[in-house]
């Protein structure tokens, strides 16, 4: 088994995820950016651990799923808020503020925190949009995803109406507009 090298960043998510799907398509479009070459790779998790362990043989492919990882060029990992953090440090278009999350006040991050705190929170929220690989709802949320599923059985699934075309076949034409139909078609 040989350990595969790096250059940039790599960012594992969730493709089975609509969360995380989404939000790795927005990292892409981000670190491409005008350049062409970009500052991060993403690459989804799959479901081969040996794949995961070629980029790194610490990494679980259940603590993958569970939370985001960022494998850095120098061979360790960042998790979580962590994770993000440093990602936004890597995107063109949002350096400018990433620098807040190192910031220490008396030995402590608060933005950092605040990051992480998120983090979680989105982490615990995955599952109610329907994400069945990201595990279920945390204690917290499993109200709302009853009253979510619940309202869905109520109303059920909206069925938008078609848009209703008519056949011309069927459809009178004044009389001019037949007339210059023949005389188009006798030429």
């Amino acid at each position: 088994m040989q350990i595969q090298k790096q250059t940039t960043p790599v960012l594992l998510f969730n493709d089975e995820c609509g969360v995380c799907r989404h939000i790795a398509r927005w990292v892409y479009q981000s670190a491409t950016g005008n350049v062409g070459e970009p500052s991060i790779l993403l690459q989804p998790i799959g479901d081969d651990p040996e794949a995961l362990r070629l980029l790194n043989p610490e990494l679980d492919i259940w603590d993958a799923y569970a939370t985001i990882h960022l494998l850095m060029p120098d061979g360790s990992m960042r998790l979580g808020g962590e994770a993000v953090a440093e990602v936004l440090r890597s995107l063109p278009n949002t350096r400018w503020f990433a620098w807040t999350f190192a910031i220490r006040m008396f030995g402590f991050r608060p933005f950092q925190t605040i990051l992480n705190v998120g983090y979680t929170i989105l982490a615990d929220v995955r599952p109610i949009f329907g994400c069945e690989s990201c595990g279920t709802p945390s204690v917290w949320l499993r109200p709302i995803g009853w009253m979510r599923r619940r309202v869905k059985a109520l109303l059920g699934t909206r069925q938008h109406p078609s848009p209703h075309f008519t056949s011309f076949s069927g459809v009178k034409r004044r009389q001019p507009e037949v007339a210059a139909d023949r005389a188009i078609a006798a030429k």
